[in-house]
This record gives C-alpha cells, structure tokens and sequence, in this order.
C-alpha cells in the first residue's frame, strides 16, 4: 500500500514559479515509478511528468523545457519544479505512484496561475 500527499500548490502570477512536492509512504518507494498528472476543470487527466525507479524520465511536450521532475528516495519525495507558469498550466495536479502494475493516486493540490 501506497499513501501519497501533495503540497506546494497555491496562486502564482504568469512567469513565476512553483515547486510541488508529494510525499509517499511506506518503505517501497524506490521500488515505484512515480509521475505527476493534471486535470484543468472541464478537461480529463493528463500526463504531466513521469520518473521510473530507475531515473528514467519523460515529459508532456507542452511542459518540456518548463518544469523539471526529480525524486529522493532517501526522503521518499518526488518533486515537480514548475517554471514559466502560464495560465493554461492551471489544474489540479495529482501525484501518481505504480507499483507491481498497481496505481496510487495523491488527492490533488491546485495550482492556479493568473494576474
């Protein structure tokens, strides 16, 4: 079992930044490949980063170059750095863990970018 809790959400002007964290319990977090998603109202869930156990990463073409995922398996952490934030980049953003082909999901922190 998995349990992931999201932070580092809030309202930032466009061009700022934002560094989200999730932290995952449990001692199998090295072992999980782990990813951010978004869903902006109206829309459906959306990949946003992903980072395997391995190091592996992979972005949504529309945030490369933006932001930046990282991981720290000695604090059982992973990281989504967010810069040059546009409004379109407004959403709920979730943490996501898959584990032996089990998902798990964070509840979501909101990230609203606006003047």
């Amino acid at each position: 079992q998995v349990q992931l809790v999201e932070s580092g959400g809030g309202l930032v002007q466009p061009g700022g930044s934002l560094r989200l964290s999730c932290a995952a319990s449990g001692s199998i977090f090295s072992r999980s490949d782990m990813g951010w998603y978004r869903q902006a109202p109206g829309k459906q869930r959306e990949l946003v980063a992903t980072i395997t156990s391995g190091g592996t990463i992979k972005y949504a073409d529309s945030v490369k170059d933006r932001f930046t995922i990282s991981r720290d398996n000695a604090e059982n952490t992973v990281y989504l750095q967010m810069n040059g934030l546009v409004p379109e980049d407004t959403a709920d953003y979730y943490c996501n863990a898959v584990l032996y082909f089990t998902n798990y999901w964070g509840k979501g922190t909101l990230v609203t970018v606006s003047s």
